[in-house]
């Protein structure tokens, strides 16, 4: 149950209110951004929160149990706030939200109406709808590590332990000719074997997508054409000439990391792991009984 500021239960008392919704958006970029259906510029806790943003809600779902209560936020995309290519960056995921009901005359008459991060995010071509979830949605995330065949550790990081930087594991190059939006052939790779970034990191050092990450799905080399292709299309279009550094890909198998990285003993899977044929497995009365593996 929420408990209100004396002052704003006496303006709900009156009968007679000016209220309105204000919303804080904190990214993980770092950018804090505040937004309001009202129609001036409000401003409270160090943030203006903006009108004319593109931002109306829905109406607020909750429940007693432990579901994930939501809310949906729509948007604009012609909001100078709000832009197409930072929705399809990803610079909105998970942004933390807090959902204020404010009286608009007096803004230290409010009460802050829920905390949560953005959910799902769907984009039409003039406008997107955002759904606020409650924190209630960290109770249903993975917690610990689960018992798999593959490796759940990253590669070069500290339970893993390969030096990603190492020449024989990264390298640079540069696009030579753009085949389609996510399909180009490159230089400077071409002493490494077909195959060896596939999995693989790509991070882009120059041109329109500079600074941005993108895994890389297949690695193709025949002859002296090189060829890569990325899981998902870049935000901006790629052209010939625009640099990138990548690091070599492992698709976390125990073989995967003895042959390539020589890494077996911080293998961090469970390679044998009973499979689901066992569980199907029955007795027979011919082959080996003498208790070795099966």
């Amino acid at each position: 149950m929420k408990t209100l500021p004396a002052s704003l239960q006496a303006h709900l008392d009156d009968g007679t209110t000016t209220l309105a919704w204000c919303w804080k958006i904190s990214r993980a970029d770092g950018e804090v951004m505040g937004f309001t259906d009202h129609d001036q510029t409000l401003t409270f806790s160090h943030t203006d929160f903006e009108p004319d943003s593109g931002f109306a809600a829905s109406e607020i779902r909750g429940g007693a149990d432990l579901s994930v209560d939501s809310q949906d936020a729509e948007g604009v995309l012609t909001s100078d706030r709000i832009t197409e290519a930072d929705i399809l960056d990803g610079r909105w995921d998970n942004a933390t939200v807090e959902v204020w009901r404010v009286n608009w005359n007096a803004t230290g008459q409010r009460v802050l109406i829920r905390r949560g991060s953005i959910g799902e995010l769907r984009r039409g071509r003039m406008s997107f709808v955002a759904e606020v979830r409650s924190m209630a949605h960290v109770l249903g995330q993975t917690v610990g590590r689960a018992f798999q065949g593959t490796c759940d550790a990253a590669l070069g990081d500290g339970r893993c332990g390969v030096t990603i930087s190492d020449p024989a594991f990264s390298g640079t190059g540069s696009v030579t000719d753009v085949l389609r939006d996510r399909a180009f052939t490159v230089s400077g790779i071409n002493s490494f074997a077909g195959g060896w970034f596939a999995f693989g990191l790509l991070e882009w050092i120059t041109g329109a997508n500079a600074g941005k990450q993108a895994e890389v799905m297949l690695h193709d080399k025949a002859s002296s054409i090189v060829t890569l292709t990325l899981l998902g299309a870049p935000v901006y279009g790629i052209a010939p000439g625009d640099g990138f550094s990548i690091q070599a890909g492992c698709d976390k198998r125990s073989s995967t990391c003895q042959t390539k990285f020589a890494n077996i003993a911080n293998f961090r899977g469970f390679p044998h792991i009973p499979g689901q044929d066992t569980v199907i497995r029955y007795a027979k009365s011919d082959g080996g009984h003498d208790g070795a593996v099966l």
